[in-house]
């Protein structure tokens, strides 16, 4: 199964994520299939692929928690609806 997780990276105690579509068996920093976007915790910056994300959404990949939180802030969900429905 495919999953939208964050992928830590940055400095100690400084860390930035970008999110990326990955297995759900490879492990957190693992090479992931694809790069979607960014998120830093500290400032709120995301910056975000919405076509690749819609795309690995209408393929069944499933986001994690937080991610879901960061795609929901960012209106990615209604994009997917919009496109499914047309």
């Amino acid at each position: 199964m495919i999953k939208l997780r964050l992928k830590r990276f940055g400095k100690k105690r400084e860390a930035s994520y970008r999110i990326v579509a990955i297995n759900n068996l490879a492990r957190r920093d693992g090479r992931p299939l694809e790069e979607l976007g960014f998120y830093n915790p500290r400032t709120d910056e995301v910056r975000l692929d919405v076509p690749g994300i819609v795309k690995r959404l209408q393929q069944g990949a499933q986001p994690t928690d937080t991610v879901r939180r960061i795609l929901v802030k960012a209106n990615v969900f209604e994009q997917v609806s919009a496109t499914a429905a047309s």
